[in-house]
């Protein structure tokens, strides 16, 4: 077996998600990924733990949300609630090898398909804050993937395997070492209430008041690199511009602008993609509600690949997700969506707290 899957799979099986001996481990991937798929299962047979192999067919998507009833989009498989309530470990390996293939999609479709899912994501959610699942996600490399990002697919999985700091002689302990880093962000900014975000369209107030603040040194996303929390609910006010495109259900919405009061968005707009945008802000009550304010850590990653798992950890930026919020940090807002959304400070930007710059051009000052 080739050496870089294994090291890749020892990492995410080993450290991201720690198998226990007996843990039931769904691995979920498209077929293009069999190469890590096939690591992943069996370092689960070398820890002991009961893999179950769950492939998945990128096009069967399509066809249910082109040609599904209403009655067929809001049937749960049994496989699916066995992911969300039934497994120990989940590792999820994200391979589309077409990554527009939904883009022909009606935005209504996939609204239905996304709710119907809203109480499974929420019991997940809730396993997940009572330490009862451990998951990990990661990318592997894909020509359609490689194109998105402006590269061929050989430096696509080069830029993976840095990213993943997989080209490190001990992976693990470069990840305790960012996690340090972040560590010390996290110190200065505990206690803390006020956020001001500034930047081109964008003049955005938000208070973390008694909220924590989570270390994301490489466990569950793999790669990693950031620190979020969530924001009060009602205490978001101003707008913000995002530069970068964002994707969702294999759609790009791009040039988006949303205005908030008192922790909603009362106003939304985008160059490309509009339709998507509002009928996902009408999901349900907790979508126009922001879940998760993040910072990027991870210098490694210095350019967008419109691949969210990699742009939202770029090192200096900041990404903010409409939604369902991460009990662990204190938020209470729920929702069936979680769309995060990259805002690039890195070239006349800054982030203030409580009236002091902690981030300014895309470095972190404190």
């Amino acid at each position: 077996m080739n050496d870089a899957m294994r090291k890749w799979a020892r990492a995410l099986v080993g450290f991201s998600a720690e198998v226990k001996p007996g843990n039931t481990v769904a691995i979920q991937g498209g077929p293009v990924s069999e190469p890590l798929l096939r690591a992943v299962y069996r370092e689960v047979l070398e820890l002991g733990g009961l893999p179950v192999m769950l492939p998945i067919f990128e096009t069967l998507r399509a066809d249910m949300l082109t040609l599904g009833s209403d009655e067929q989009l809001s049937y749960l498989t049994p496989i699916e609630k066995f992911v969300r309530t039934e497994a120990d470990v989940v590792v999820q390996i994200i391979s589309d090898a077409n990554t527009r293939s939904l883009a022909g999609v009606n935005p209504e479709r996939q609204a239905i398909f996304q709710k119907a899912r809203g109480d499974l994501f929420k019991a997940f959610m809730e396993r997940e804050g009572r330490n009862e699942v451990e998951w990990t996600l990661t990318l592997y490399p894909t020509d359609g993937m490689a194109q998105d990002a402006d590269m061929s697919t050989a430096d696509f999985a080069e830029f993976i395997y840095r990213a993943c700091k997989l080209h490190t002689d001990d992976p693990v302990a470069a990840w305790k070492e960012l996690g340090k880093e972040q560590q010390r962000l996290i110190d200065w900014l505990d206690g803390r209430e006020h956020v001001h975000i500034i930047g081109p369209g964008t003049d955005l107030h938000l208070s973390v008041k008694d909220r924590t603040w989570i270390n994301c040194d490489g466990k569950k996303n793999f790669p990693d690199g950031e620190i979020f929390t969530a924001p009060v609910e009602n205490a978001t006010n101003g707008y913000v511009t995002y530069s970068v495109p964002a994707i969702y259900g294999g759609r790009e919405v791009a040039g988006i602008r949303l205005d908030f009061e008192n922790g909603r968005v009362v106003n939304a707009s985008a160059e490309r993609g509009e339709d998507l945008l509002l009928r996902q802000l009408d999901v349900d009550e907790g979508a126009r509600v922001i879940g998760e304010f993040a910072f990027g850590t991870n210098f490694d990653i210095q350019r967008v690949t419109r691949q969210m798992l990699f742009d939202e950890k770029i090192g200096g930026t900041i990404h903010i997700a409409l939604g369902e919020a991460y009990t662990e940090s204190g938020g209470t807002n729920t929702s069936a969506i979680h769309w995060d959304m990259l805002c690039d400070l890195r070239k006349g930007g800054r982030v203030e707290v409580d009236g002091e710059p902690f981030l300014v051009d895309g470095q972190y000052v404190v």
